[in-house]
């Protein structure tokens, strides 16, 4: 595929997603949409975008660890069993499912903006955080489920890491952000092989996308560690209403 005038709208929208996507979610709806824009099919567009994501979490990832937040080992843990998941989900995604699966998810945006409206009270750095015994077991369960969806499609997949890391684990929005983008990281990695070996990559594209994804993850993971889990906060919950929105009516 030659380009063109497709490569600065490339970087451009993946900035935006590798921004959204380290401070709250759903990013993805603007790399998918870009690569389907420019003619991509879409199952070779779900695929392409990973190799964006893998760069871009990669980024966030030292972006937080030279800002000092990392809750290492668990992330890891955590990491591994999505993995497992991420290699049956991307088994999985031959397509992007149609018009039920967008609503389906849409309800589940509109849910987690009801949780974040009606029940506010979020973990804080003076929480204590649950990662030991029956909290880690659990939460290492979930992760292998999440893989799942992350190795299928991956949209929007950070709002529940994010739900599940700040209100179960009682961690900070900021380590929560901070474990969510490791744990992308690591199932990611299994995800691009998968899609590799089924040919679904354009690998061209997917760099030059990386390329703006890197930049926003770089940009947004050291300055919601500077600003806190206030800005987080709002923005988690902007996005979560505009997807809903973009997912049910368009």
């Amino acid at each position: 595929m030659e380009l063109t005038w497709e490569i600065p709208l490339l970087i451009a929208a993946g900035f935006a997603a590798g921004f959204i996507n380290t401070m709250a979610g759903g990013g993805s709806l603007i790399t998918l949409s870009t690569l389907i824009f420019i003619g991509l099919p879409a199952d070779i567009a779900n695929g392409t975008n990973r190799i964006a994501i893998m760069f871009q979490t990669a980024t966030a990832v030292g972006g937080f660890k030279s800002k000092g937040v990392t809750t290492f080992p668990y992330s890891i843990y955590f990491g591994i069993t999505a993995l497992v998941g991420a290699i049956l989900g991307a088994q999985l995604a031959t397509d992007i499912r149609g018009d039920l699966f967008d609503r389906i998810l849409a309800i589940i945006m509109i849910m987690v903006v009801l949780i974040v409206v009606f029940k506010p009270k979020m973990a804080t750095s003076e929480a204590i955080e649950r990662l030991s015994g029956k909290h880690l077991a659990i939460s290492i369960i979930v992760f292998f489920f999440i893989g799942i969806y992350g190795g299928f499609i991956n949209v929007g997949i950070g709002f529940f890491m994010m739900l599940l890391l700040s209100r179960f684990n009682k961690l900070s929005l900021v380590k929560s952000n901070a474990t969510k983008v490791t744990v992308a990281f690591i199932y990611t990695i299994a995800a691009v092989v998968v899609f590799a070996l089924n040919d679904k990559i354009e690998y061209l594209i997917g760099i030059i996308m990386a390329v703006g994804n890197s930049l926003g993850a770089w940009f947004a993971s050291r300055w919601s560690v500077k600003k806190g889990d206030g800005v987080i906060k709002v923005f988690l919950l902007i996005m979560v209403i505009a997807i809903s929105i973009k997912l049910w009516f368009f």
